[in-house]
């Protein structure tokens, strides 16, 4: 994946191929573009918009959908045991038990991110799916024994956790954790405070996945200007 900054990458929603390759000129190429599990009938229709979407880019990423909806993890994983995306997202409880079942039917490349939330309290997290509170030195220390590569923040609210992500990024990084993906609330408007507030972090990539701002709500394609404006914001720090 080709990073801004050798560190940055943006995660976008995609409609079609057509949108996809305009989002991805719009991000200078530092895109992952992406769709979500819960707008598809069935794994067969989503794998297939994957396979469309991989025409114009190297890694997809599948996403729960539903605002990170950890019911549909399994989906989500029927997903990438057809179409090979690249990239997905899981709650942190299941994404252990995803890398060992893509590496088993030979999706060796697979990145499969743990899901967790802020908790209003810097050091500490909260899994998405059972709810359980752990500190984050504790849980990065479980992700690194568990070959979890990347920890997704959802909702990061903006900048209304910024203390929480960055604490949370100093730890993944020291622990040897390669990425971390915040999400929720993050927009043009403050998508570099975010990212300038990690710079000197030197964690192999950052990905801020970037949604609703994006989007235009009556068509489901995020606007290309949209995706220049945050990638202007960034490119000159």
């Amino acid at each position: 994946m080709d990073k801004l900054h050798d560190k940055i990458l943006f995660n976008y929603l995609v409609r079609d191929v057509e949108n996809t390759a305009a989002v991805m000129e719009a991000g200078a190429g530092h895109v992952v573009p992406g769709i979500v599990s819960d707008k598809f009938a069935s794994v067969e229709d989503a794998a297939t918009k994957v396979s469309e979407i991989k025409t114009v880019a190297k890694t997809v990423s599948i996403g729960l959908g539903g605002g990170g909806n950890t019911a549909n993890w399994k989906k989500v994983l029927e997903i990438a045991a057809v179409s090979r995306p690249g990239h997905i997202n899981q709650p942190f409880e299941t994404s252990s038990y995803s890398l060992g079942y893509l590496d088993g039917i030979g999706h060796q490349k697979q990145l499969v991110n743990g899901l967790v939330k802020p908790t209003g309290e810097v050091g500490k997290v909260q899994l998405a799916n059972s709810g359980s509170v752990y500190k984050v030195e504790e849980l990065m220390e479980i992700a690194s024994h568990l070959g979890i590569e990347s920890i997704k923040m959802m909702p990061v609210s903006g900048t209304d956790h910024l203390e929480e992500l960055i604490y949370l990024t100093k730890t993944a990084q020291a622990k040897g954790i390669r990425g971390v993906e915040p999400a929720g609330g993050i927009n043009g408007a403050n998508i570099r405070k975010i990212v300038s507030s990690v710079k000197d972090i030197d964690i192999e990539f950052f990905m801020p996945h970037i949604f609703g701002s994006a989007m235009d709500k009556e068509t489901g394609k995020t606007i290309p200007d949209k995706v220049k404006e945050v990638y202007q914001e960034v490119e000159g720090l």
